[in-house]
């Protein structure tokens, strides 16, 4: 019986293997964005997603520029692995369905790095510690990942986030 419980096992994990693989890029493929997440979300360079950003929040159910929603974020040792937690929409992905978002932290160490800018504290943040958000790694987003709708973070914040794109990641 111990054979036909590694043909399972094998079983299990190639079909695994099949559903958690990326296909074989072609020319003009992305290459940088990890694996999919479970929960849909990939991770980017900044850099490679760059576009027009803008304020555009409208509570209307859709998440939009300027909002900050709450999504399953892979950890970044661990693709399969991860948490909820909130991230600031910057834009859509060329990609019909898909938003582009900033991750959301409010561990305090993270002021003294230079790929996160502090936002301070807002609704997203049920203990209303200041937060910042990370710069250099954009989350692709499906919008029916989205779990909930958090805040609309403040225009002058917003600007702050959208001028450190411009300037180091060569949005516009």
């Amino acid at each position: 019986m111990a054979g036909f419980g590694d043909f399972v096992g094998k079983a299990l994990q190639v079909g695994l293997d099949m559903l958690t693989s990326t296909e074989e890029k072609g020319p003009g493929q992305r290459d940088a964005a990890g694996p999919p997440a479970p929960g849909g979300v990939r991770t980017v360079p900044s850099s490679e997603r760059a576009r027009q950003i803008s304020y555009a929040p409208d509570l209307d159910g859709a998440a939009d520029p300027g909002e900050i929603v709450w999504t399953w974020v892979p950890f970044e040792e661990d693709a399969s692995q991860g948490k909820d937690r909130p991230v600031l929409v910057v834009a859509r992905a060329a990609e019909a369905g898909e938003l582009l978002g900033l991750m959301l932290s409010s561990q305090g160490h993270r002021a003294d790095d230079a790929n996160w800018v502090p936002i301070g504290s807002g609704p997203w943040d049920r203990e209303g510690r200041d937060s910042y958000v990370r710069l250099d790694r954009v989350l692709e987003v499906p919008e029916h990942g989205i779990r909930r709708e958090g805040a609309v973070m403040p225009k002058d914040r917003f600007d702050r986030v959208a001028g450190e794109l411009r300037s180091a990641y060569g949005w516009h």
